[in-house]
């Protein structure tokens, strides 16, 4: 089989298409024919030797979806032929292969392989933030920034079911409506509004409960300050 390896850090060029032994399962494990893969700046960053692999040869991916085509010893959360999506375990750059079975994630016959593979790394990262950070209530106001990007997109979608008014910001029109078809009540073009300035205006001066940030260096000063009493700052 194929799989995508790398023999030292440094840019593009350092990734090889190689032909690779077939992985057999292990105990507790199960094998993947990967469908599709998700691609996240972690890999990017591996890569660059900015979080250095744990060895070489090295093949990136930290998200995939696909089909079970073997379990091994022990293996009782799926069976051969399930449609299965998982996250956090590298290596996904291949056409198939062995992940520990608690990882996987059945996925429904309804839902492709590539909303998937691009659904759980996010995804984990964004229930965290939503769920596990403060307590949220309806009516609460929260601001998202960058709310047409995969993070923000899943932000606004998992704080409406909160019934939580949310505000973003956006730089186009059409990141706007991007944003507004999750369910954004507010969406602020900081290229041509001063976010500051329309979160004050839209909550009478109280500021918002939570600002999620993904941003930072261009927003984190101005955040803050539309924060309103024991606001979070994330």
């Amino acid at each position: 089989m194929k799989a995508i390896r790398a023999y030292e850090v440094g840019g593009p060029e350092v990734l090889k298409l190689e032909d690779v032994p077939e992985p057999t399962p292990g105990p507790g494990q199960a094998v993947v024919d990967i469908k599709s893969i998700g691609v996240n700046y972690t890999d990017v960053s591996s890569r660059k030797g900015t979080n250095l692999p744990a060895s070489f040869p090295w093949t990136p991916g930290r998200e995939a979806s696909g089909v079970v085509t073997a379990i091994g010893e022990g293996v009782s959360e799926v069976t051969v032929g399930d449609r299965v999506a998982y996250a956090m375990h590298t290596g996904s750059y291949a056409e198939r292969q062995a992940v520990p079975s608690w990882l996987l994630v059945r996925i429904p016959e309804a839902m492709d392989f590539a909303t998937g593979s691009a659904s759980l790394l996010q995804g984990m990262t964004a229930h965290f933030l939503v769920f596990g950070i403060a307590r949220l209530n309806p009516g609460d106001q929260v601001l998202v920034h960058a709310g047409a990007g995969g993070m923000g997109l899943l932000l606004i979608q998992l704080l409406k079911r909160l019934r939580v008014h949310v505000f973003t910001t956006v730089s186009t029109e059409a990141k706007a409506d991007m944003a507004k078809k999750a369910g954004a009540d507010q969406t602020i073009l900081y290229t041509q509004q001063d976010f500051e300035e329309e979160i004050s205006k839209a909550t009478g001066g109280q500021g918002v409960d939570m600002v999620l940030d993904a941003v930072g260096q261009t927003t984190f000063e101005k955040g803050f300050k539309c924060l309103g009493r024991r606001g979070y700052m994330v």
